[in-house]
């Protein structure tokens, strides 16, 4: 009996062995090895035409404390920006998708229809998106401007810019998110609904202590990966307002992008030490996010 359970428990190491090893593989050879190196590389003066060299902490310092320095502006308006981008992005991305899902919820014949639309625009690329509201909100040629008579350059005036940035970018985020709670919230035991409406509860009272309590996890999940998702915003930008106007949507991986492979003289040990700041800071406060959540499960 013991060796036949023996027996088992090795087959079943076996098996969790051959569907692990080869993520396991790919995430060492693709995630873990570029990232330790890159890292290495912060640490380094290096323009990717000769080997790196060591310089210590000299690339942070430059960062941190040498305002004039050209690398500093760029990392204390780059992360300004990136951080006021997640600041907007990040709750609109969770509320708007939250509460579609819960009035979706209640649409038997047209669910799966709003689901599509709403889920569709995920499904594109980002150039592609964004490409399509370049074309929208031209002050040239878009249909937008001719239709509400308005004559400004939304993609190079502020706040316009931003509020196109912010507003696009929920646009094409939202549908993912909306999926996982819509499937959260119909995982939620009805009969604890229908009693709660039976005792005269609203619809904000059922959210908040009915429904919101049993999707903790899935909340957690979107928040985390949803805040991660936005600290990376790249294309948006680039594509949509190229950084401007004077720079105010200039986020720091458009900086790290052109330190590295822009033109003129390489500055990769400073891009690596600039995208290292930006990897520790999504690490900080996906950890404060994730210590909040769980304090407010108590």
């Amino acid at each position: 009996m013991k060796n036949t359970q023996k027996l088992h428990q090795k087959k079943d190491g076996l098996w969790a062995t051959l569907f692990v090893g080869p993520h396991a593989i790919l995430f060492v050879l693709f995630f873990l090895i570029p990232v330790v190196y890159g890292v290495y590389v912060s640490f380094t003066k290096w323009s990717l035409f000769n080997d790196p060299m060591w310089i210590g902490f000299k690339n942070y310092q430059e960062l941190f404390f040498d305002r004039e320095s050209i690398f500093h502006d760029q990392l204390i308006y780059g992360m300004s920006s990136t951080l006021i981008f997640v600041l907007f992005t990040v709750p609109l991305c969770i509320l708007v998708p939250l509460f579609a899902a819960g009035m979706l919820l209640t649409q038997n014949k047209l669910r799966k229809v709003f689901q599509a639309i709403f889920y569709i625009p995920s499904m594109f690329a980002v150039s592609a998106v964004m490409l399509i509201f370049s074309f929208l909100l031209s002050k040239s040629y878009g249909p937008l401007q001719g239709w509400f008579h308005v004559d400004v350059n939304v993609t190079q005036t502020q706040p316009y810019a931003w509020i196109a940035l912010v507003l696009v970018t929920v646009w094409w985020c939202i549908g993912q998110n909306l999926i996982i709670y819509i499937a959260a919230l119909a995982g939620v035991p009805r009969d604890q609904i229908d009693a709660a409406r039976i005792d005269g509860a609203s619809n904000w009272r059922i959210l908040r202590q009915i429904q919101l309590p049993n999707i903790q996890l899935p909340m957690i999940f979107t928040i985390i990966t949803t805040t991660v998702l936005q600290f990376n915003v790249y294309g948006q930008p680039l594509m949509l307002t190229n950084g401007g106007p004077n720079n105010s949507t200039k986020v720091l991986l458009m900086s790290i992008q052109q330190n590295a492979f822009g033109s003129g003289i390489p500055a990769a040990g400073m891009a690596s030490a600039q995208a290292t700041i930006l990897g520790a800071t999504i690490i900080i406060v996906s950890a404060i996010e994730l210590l909040i959540l769980k304090l407010c499960q108590r």
